[in-house]
């Protein structure tokens, strides 16, 4: 610990603790807080809990096992974690199966040993297990093994080559070739380490993991068109040998979209064919891209379900793949007329959401927005009936099947738009019983017979810690780890209120609310504005921002009441919420932060005149629109790692907001703050790092340059040339909220 640290450290205990922040303390972050624990795990056979916890001081980790029977916790390796068997709930026998250290290991429940079988190569991936029992298929390049647990005996089961160019032989004599002889394929393909049966020649180039049904019969391949993309550099100006070198980085928002084609080949018969998903609803044109994520086969009849997107996220189709026929049928559609999203079903292209087969081959299950909020539903097809399992004012977060399909376990915020809760939905009853239900946060995992719980819990005050219960019993709960520093525990953490206020179109906007002593209060007020990517921080539980968390509390101390504002765009509110910055980010998600002004102003007695912004990310984009499109309103701006100009941000978040920028180039016009930057008229602080390859430097660089060129006075630059977009090192949070400090302090009081 620094001299000057461990000084103010000192200095500022009191008799019982810690009686007053300093900021050098609270930039510390997890080395004053501590260091939480994350991602608790359960053992396969149920009796270890795992979990980590990421050093204060570094990008290390620690890695801990704490056993439920000897009520021990103990320091793992990092060789014993690698080397650990962990209980993923619903992945079925996936969890008694892994490749690792170049071989197949089967880890036997029973009698707690592991079997291994050396396979001579670290290129096998994507397990895939067979209804047959002790056969499991695995891939190796593009081609597909069949291994036998009895005997250790792996078998080709198909392997994949796309087609010569006609240009590379005039005669045709290579095609030829490679199709006599087995030698020659060999050489083609040399990563592969098994013997090789007939190659299947193929028009496109395979993409990803290949997937077989459970019967081994039928093969799922993807061809993926990605429009061509330039990659930006971030320069680092600090560097071991004092040169300047470049790293590589993401594409900026491209005007072409992604696309895949899906095709399914019966080996049976040894027939190839395209899927066609040109009978869709709203499918418009047979060419429109589309995003296809992996297929959830039935176990007892040849169906597949399919949960495909179109690339610009506005339409969202669940079929069922008859895999005899290639046939398509539709089973839901749904449509958004800004973008798909919600939890369970995630607003990026290639990550899936809530879907699986409820009863194998007769019912699944899905998550939908139909009714404005994202709920659980199923869809029975013999039937082709449709049913909502879960309805109201709030979300369903998470969703996990039982084993014996007769119940959900469900994370939901139904109790409250701030709190996360955990819930058992009967479905013969179609009733929710809560289980884990205090204010606050669970993130949980159920043990491997469904009997225990494991789960993180927090306050608005109290970090994250791990604690266990019985499923049946959860009130007789166990605590299992105190992560927290005694000095940080010392200090009377103020809670945060979590109240609403309406905004000017009439919704509901939550906001966390700091209010300092009657005696202290200053009139003057700070507004907050968290990130994006789908955000909330107006929540009972413990913020992601908690250095913010931690600043709020140091500025009510000097007087300044403080407003964390979910607005319009934050998560946990429902579709409408979600979407209501289509086209124009820096419209109603501004106003948002213009009517919490005034709420503040009317309601709780602030100077008009002395309400601050400043926020991070998208943040510190709001804090730029706010300063150059309503001049005037904030008495003072700090925007750190901000985006300046949307169409230099990445394509996958941005499109879907603002569509792309040959489609829709008025949307980003009115979202970036780089076109109003001549309104600027009040103090404005600018904070960036130099190597953030998320929201690059260069945004800030041009307009930087822009403000310089407009004849703008009053505003400030700070620049942190080893910083990301997640700053690292504490030298430079607290520099950087020394300024933020500073401008309120000079301009607010």
């Amino acid at each position: 610990m620094k001299i000057t640290v461990f000084l103010a450290f000192v200095l500022c205990l009191g008799a019982k603790g810690l009686a007053q922040l300093q900021l050098d303390l609270i930039m510390r972050g997890p080395g004053f807080v501590g260091a939480l624990p994350e991602s608790p795990e359960w053992s396969v056979d149920g009796k270890l809990i795992y979990y980590w916890k990421k050093h204060p001081d570094s990008l290390q980790k620690t890695y801990y096992c704490h056993d439920l029977r000897q009520k021990q916790t103990k320091v793992l390796s990092k060789n014993a974690w690698q080397n650990r068997w962990v209980w993923t709930p619903g992945a079925g026998q996936f969890n008694y199966i892994r490749l690792h250290d170049e071989k197949l290991q089967c880890y036997d429940v029973q009698t707690l040993q592991v079997k291994s079988y050396a396979l001579f190569t670290n290129e096998i991936w994507n397990l895939q297990l067979q209804n047959k029992a002790q056969t499991v298929v695995f891939q190796q390049g593009q081609s597909l093994f069949v291994f036998d647990l009895q005997n250790g005996m792996a078998k080709n089961l198909v392997s994949y080559q796309k087609s010569l160019p006609a240009k590379r032989s005039s005669d045709g004599l290579s095609q030829t070739e490679l199709e006599f002889f087995e030698s020659v394929r060999k050489q083609a393909l040399q990563s592969t380490k098994f013997d090789l049966p007939t190659i299947k020649f193929i028009s496109f180039e395979q993409q990803g993991a290949l997937q077989v049904d459970p019967t081994a019969r039928f093969v799922l391949l993807k061809e993926e068109q990605q429009p061509e993309e330039k990659a930006t550099e971030v320069p680092h100006f600090i560097s071991a040998d004092a040169h300047v070198y470049n790293e590589k980085a993401r594409s900026k928002v491209m005007n072409e979209e992604p696309s895949q084609r899906l095709y399914l080949h019966d080996l049976s018969s040894d027939s190839l064919v395209e899927l066609d998903f040109s009978g869709l609803t709203q499918m418009n044109a047979e060419d429109r891209a589309l995003i296809i994520h992996p297929a959830i086969f039935a176990k007892t009849s040849p169906l597949a379900l399919l949960d495909i997107r179109s690339a610009d996220n506005k339409d969202r189709w669940i079929v069922c793949l008859e895999l005899e026929t290639g046939q398509i049928k539709q089973l839901e559609h749904q449509h958004d007329s800004a973008w798909i999203g919600g939890p369970g079903i995630s607003s990026w292209n290639f990550e899936t959401g809530t879907l699986g087969w409820l009863r194998d081959a007769q019912t699944i299950y899905f998550q939908s927005e139909a009714s404005g909020y994202s709920h659980l539903y199923t869809f029975d097809l013999p039937t082709q009936t449709k049913m909502a399992l879960t309805s109201g004012n709030f979300e369903v977060h998470q969703v996990l099947l039982a084993k014996d399909s007769n119940s959900f376990y469900l994370n939901t915020n139904m109790n409250h738009p701030g709190a996360r809760s955990f819930h058992q939905l009967d479905l013969k009853k179609l009733e929710i019983k809560p289980i884990l239900s205090e204010l606050g946060a669970y993130e949980v995992q159920l043990s491997p017979d469904e009997k225990q719980l494991a789960y993180r819990f927090s306050t608005s005050i109290q970090p994250w810690e791990i604690f266990t219960c019985s499923l049946k019993n959860p009130k007789d709960q166990v605590q299992l780890t105190e992560s927290t520093t005694e000095v940080f525990r010392t200090y009377p953490w103020q809670k945060p209120e979590i109240l609403s206020f309406k905004g000017s179109d009439g919704v509901e906007v939550y906001a966390r609310m700091y209010t300092p002593k009657a005696q202290n209060k200053n009139g003057a007020a700070v507004l907050f504005v968290h990130g994006a990517g789908y955000l909330q921080n107006a929540h009972h539980y413990w913020s992601y921002y908690q250095r913010e968390f931690m600043f709020h509390q140091l500025l009510i101390d000097k007087g300044y009441t403080v407003l964390d504002v979910d607005y319009r765009a934050s998560e946990g509110y429902g579709r409408d919420y979600r979407t209501a910055i289509y086209r124009h980010m820096g419209g109603r998600d501004l106003q948002d932060f213009v009517d919490a002004k005034q709420f503040l102003v009317k309601q709780h007695g602030i100077d008009s005149n002395r309400v601050g912004i400043y926020g991070g990310s998208y943040g510190g984009f709001i804090t730029l629109m706010g300063l150059f499109t309503e001049p005037g309103t904030f008495a003072c701006g700090a925007a750190l790692r901000s985006v300046t100009d949307w169409a230099h941000y990445n394509h996958e978040y941005t499109t879907n907001i603002l569509n792309t920028p040959k489609v829709d180039p008025e949307a980003y016009r009115q979202s970036s703050p780089i076109y109003f930057a001549e309104g600027l008229q009040d103090p404005l602080l600018i904070l960036h790092g130099m190597i953030d390859d998320n929201v690059q430097f260069q945004d800030v660089v041009r307009l930087n340059q822009r403000l310089i060129e407009l004849g703008k006075k009053d505003w400030w630059m700070a620049l942190y040339p080893v910083e990301r977009h997640g700053f690292e090192y504490t030298s430079s949070w607290t520099d950087e909220y020394r300024r933020i400090f500073e401008l309120f302090e000079t301009y607010l009081k």
